[in-house]
């Protein structure tokens, strides 16, 4: 069955004109600058502290490096990072 959606999903997104991130659950980074990150389609929060934030993404992990970090808002798909971001990484599982 997970075969099947894995080529479905490509085709509709194409034939139907739908987002690909949402279609293919992949994660949305949109940065501000260094100042703010959002995030949506992670899977969790798996490290979080002043200088580091790493979330759980379809394939693999985000890791955001810097200074300074306060979440400002954290829901279930969703994280606003604030702070200065000096490195944004996406490690493969």
């Amino acid at each position: 069955m997970k075969k099947l959606q894995q080529r479905i999903a490509p085709l509709l997104t194409k034939y139907l004109d739908l987002p690909s991130d949402v279609m293919l659950e992949l994660p949305r980074i949109t940065t501000i600058g260094q100042i703010h990150v959002y995030i949506e389609n992670h899977k969790g929060l798996v490290v979080y502290s002043d200088k580091e934030l790493t979330v759980r993404a379809n394939k693999g992990f985000i890791q955001i490096m810097g200074t300074s970090f306060v979440l400002k808002t954290m829901l279930p798909e969703e994280i606003l990072l604030e702070g200065t971001i000096t490195d944004i990484k996406f490690i493969p599982e």
